[in-house]
């Protein structure tokens, strides 16, 4: 990672002398398993001939560099990162030839080979900074231009760019090059590669403006008996009428791709017409609801960036929210509204704001427009602030202005600033004149400051029950106390029939330290006051004594999905910031979550569940209560309904606390069947899971995991092998994991993930305090001799936050403070985060040891 950096004043310098028109990219993947062929043709336009520039290519060796006909010697000009370009003319023709690295790090060009058939793989992945694996590029937004695409590589594979394929030219018995049309003028980062025997599935769609769109769903051949494509077609062509009548704009590219793709990092990734998306949206075992459904919301996601994004992007990385919270909330409101997940803002709320929330209470909690000076920023600010509170800001702001308003500024936006960059002042003036709202003022407030706020009720009544003042009372932490304005509601909830059901319901403007609601005067006092109802602010809520009561013992009645989660959302608050006991929490998910009928709403529960047992809960009550938590949720199993999402959901996370002989006892006989749960099927990730989970107690050795992998030698069955050898719970087992993760590159991205959630994995927190050491002493070099992904995998996962202890949160402290470590802003914020996670821990432990 060192001198692989590019800062935003260069990025400003390099745009204010250059412009770039054209490439022509020609790439070569037959020349062997470690390198291929790279040949950039640049034309570029600079304003001040004479002067000098660079061009960013990340490469094994450059062969050649030639600027205007003029030979430069490689070694004089490449670095390996960079080419250093002098004495530019006002036109320029440069031309680089090179041979780069295929990546095993999901960064660059990956190449990967199914186990399976020992078929190669490959795919691009190119956000933030990583185009220039690929080929000579100048990285970054804002020099957009036209890509053409020469790729030469196996006949018998398929080859997927950006663009249509324009030719296929058979070289020889083995090879063939194909030549794609070049593209509209776009950034390099959203340029795409794929290529390999892939499985092919074609449609097509009719745009808005009467073009017929190619469409294509493609995935591994080893894969292709589970890619459900008919389905993917229609979520597309769902959100193809949505998008293009709500942006009042016809989709900007000539075709549309979706390609399931192999150790992929993220979820998707948004290449114009040419989507890659992890392939664990290609379902070989059953996969829970909230699955089914984030897979859906993926989807139009990807989609909403081809206007958001793609068509218009953003100048530099601090408006990346620009792009990730308006395709978050575009995606979420797409699925609500013309798909059949018509709960997807319930789902938002469980999710996304759960992940804002969380995010944006730790010390490196920032502004949505964050301030982004280099690469090494932007990469560590894909974060719950650029999705999920900018979301979440965006619907609040759609709240205050109206949909139709908000809707009819962003499609005068894309109008404007086609195939353009833009600034955040840009949508602001769009916004502006189709609300008529000011807007600066709001955008101040909300994404120019970071925290979030927490409102609460005070409410007094006479005798007769009847309220005499309500008011809503607004708080902010001292570090970030801004005071914001809140479009919210405020529901009054009656217990009736044995439902909680909303019998008055005032939306209003909330301000100030104190807003007082005149319209809740006179009125009587509800069973439950839920401050935030429908969720359309950005808030944390507290809820009265007499409506927590409420909750308490009727939590399940609420005919309401949403209210029923925000009233989760409050309670996990509450215990997150140690104002209630972790242990009342458990309880409340246990004896609750088994008619929970949303499933994302269960798994944030379950989760929950996991910090909660594992971190909050004061170590002399952990074991029992881990117990208890075990017992439960095998009871939940065997009670759920046949075949439901709920027992699967169920019977996943008791593996995921089986302890002691007697949960163990029933986790193996759930595995061998020896324990049969109606209708639940133990396919092949299920089995993984249980196995694990069997590890993770002790009772399975390395050679019983080894036997089922070579019987499930797959993608998914190596790196679930590979997470439960990790999670042996021997001080051998972890070494051997350590020495491999930190010592060794033998693993690629998605096994270094699995391998190092199962190395902190475990039932006794001590076989990683010998680790404490040697995390801290390697830190520096597992960061600098690693590419980002990789080291921030090994550097949040080894992080050993089960101990939680005032040990650990020290040690943390010290290294903080060390130079090496502040020289490093990105490995310092993971610290950062690390120890926040540790003190919230300490805190709440403490509560419970007052309960």
């Amino acid at each position: 990672m060192p001198g692989e950096n590019l800062t935003r004043k260069e990025a400003q310098e390099r745009a204010e002398l250059i412009k770039v028109a054209s490439y022509e990219v020609k790439l070569d993947l037959t020349t062997g398993d470690k390198t291929f062929g790279s040949s950039t043709r640049v034309k570029f336009s600079a304003n001040q001939p004479g002067a000098s520039t660079f061009i960013d290519a990340i490469t094994e060796s450059v062969q050649r560099v030639c600027l205007n006909g003029v030979e430069l010697d490689p070694a004089e000009v490449s670095d390996g990162v960079r080419i250093t370009l002098p004495n530019l003319e006002a036109e320029n023709d440069l031309l680089i030839e090179a041979k780069a690295i295929y990546m095993n790090t999901g960064e660059g060009l990956h190449r990967f080979v199914d186990p399976v058939d020992n078929e190669v793989y490959l795919y691009s992945q190119f956000e933030v900074p990583d185009s220039r694996r690929m080929y000579a590029v100048f990285e970054q937004p804002d020099l957009k231009a036209t890509f053409k695409f020469v790729v030469t590589a196996p006949t018998e594979w398929k080859v997927i760019s950006n663009q249509p394929t324009e030719s296929v030219d058979q070289l020889d018995q083995v090879n063939s090059t194909w030549t794609f049309k070049p593209t509209p003028v776009i950034s390099s980062y959203i340029t795409a590669l794929i290529a390999g025997p892939y499985t092919e599935i074609r449609s097509e769609l009719k745009s808005a403006d009467g073009r017929e769109i190619p469409l294509g769903v493609f995935c591994r051949a080893s894969l292709a008996e589970f890619m459900d494509a008919d389905y993917v077609f229609e979520k597309t062509r769902q959100g193809f009428e949505f998008y293009e009548k709500a942006f009042d704009q016809p989709y900007p590219f000539e075709k549309y791709d979706q390609l399931f793709v192999p150790e992929f990092n993220a979820g998707a990734m948004e290449n114009a017409g040419a989507v890659t998306f992890t392939e664990t949206y290609v379902f070989r075992s059953k996969v829970t609801d909230a699955i089914r459904e984030r897979r859906v919301v993926t989807i139009l996601h990807e989609l909403a960036h081809m206007w958001f994004g793609d068509l218009v992007t953003m100048k530099w990385w601090n408006d990346l929210w620009l792009n990730e919270s308006f395709a978050e909330y575009a995606s979420t409101l797409a699925t609500a509204e013309a798909t059949e997940w018509k709960g997807a803002w319930t789902t938002f709320t469980a999710l996304e704001k759960s992940w804002a929330y969380r995010q944006d209470q730790l010390p490196s909690t920032h502004p949505i427009v964050a301030e982004i000076n280099d690469l090494a920023d932007v990469q560590v600010n894909f974060d719950g602030i650029t999705y999920a509170k900018g979301a979440s800001v965006l619907k609040q702001l759609v709240a205050w202005v109206g949909q139709e308003k908000f809707l009819a500024g962003v499609a005068q936006y894309f109008k404007k600033h086609a195939f353009g960059n833009t600034e955040l002042e840009d949508l602001l003036v769009e916004l502006e004149e189709t609300s008529g709202r000011e807007l600066r003022s709001w955008s101040k407030l909300w994404l120019e400051t970071a925290g979030v706020n927490t409102l609460r009720p005070e409410i007094s009544t006479d005798e007769s029950g009847r309220i005499t003042s309500f008011a809503v009372t607004q708080t902010a932490v001292p570090e970030y106390p801004t005071i914001r304005p809140h479009r919210m509601a405020i529901g009054f909830y009656n217990l009736i029939d044995g439902k909680l059901q909303r019998e008055h319901r005032v939306e209003l403007d909330v301000d100030g330290s104190r807003t007082e609601v005149i319209q809740l005067v006179g009125l009587q006092r509800p069973d439950l006051v839920l401050l935030n109802d429908n969720d359309l602010a950005y808030a944390k809520i507290r809820l009265d004594d007499k409506s927590w009561n409420t909750a308490l013992e009727h939590l399940s009645s609420f005919e309401d999905s949403l209210a029923r989660t925000l009233i989760w959302g409050a309670a996990w608050d509450a215990t997150r910031d140690a104002e209630a006991s972790p242990r009342d929490f458990i309880k409340l998910v246990l004896n609750n979550i088994g008619t929970e009928s949303e499933s994302t709403t269960m798994l944030t529960l379950l989760r929950q569940l996991i910090t909660a047992g594992n971190m909050f809960v004061a170590e002399e009550h952990r074991a029992g209560t881990l117990r208890e938590i075990g017992a439960g949720l095998l009871k939940l199993a065997r009670e759920a309904e046949a075949g439901s999402d709920a027992q699967l959901q169920f019977t996943k996370f008791f593996a995921q606390f089986a302890t002691g002989s007697d949960q163990l006892d029933a986790l193996a006989a759930i595995l061998n069947g020896d324990e049969q749960l109606a209708g639940l099927a133990i396919d092949a990730d299920l089995r993984w899971e249980l196995l694990t989970g069997l590890a993770v107690g002790g009772r399975v050795e390395k050679t019983r995991l080894d036997d089922e992998l070579a019987s499930d030698n797959t993608s998914n069955g190596q790196r679930a092998h590979a997470a439960a050898v990790a999670a042996i719970p021997t001080a051998e087992a972890k070494t051997a994991a350590w020495h491999q993760l930190t010592e060794t590159n033998e693993l690629s991205n998605v096994l270094v993930n699995a391998a190092s959630l199962g190395f902190v994995r475990t039932q006794d927190a001590s076989l990683l305090e010998p680790f404490v050491d040697k995390y801290f002493d390697n830190a520096v070099r597992i960061w600098t001799s690693n590419t980002f992904k990789i080291a921030e995998y090994l550097m949040e996962n080894l992080y050993p936050a089960v101990l939680a202890n005032d040990s650990l949160a020290n040690k943390t402290r010290e290294w903080l403070d060390r130079p090496e470590i502040v020289e490093i802003p990105a490995l310092r914020r993971i610290l950062v985060e690390n120890l926040a996670n540790v003190e919230r821990a300490l805190k709440a432990q403490k509560r419970d040891l007052e309960a």
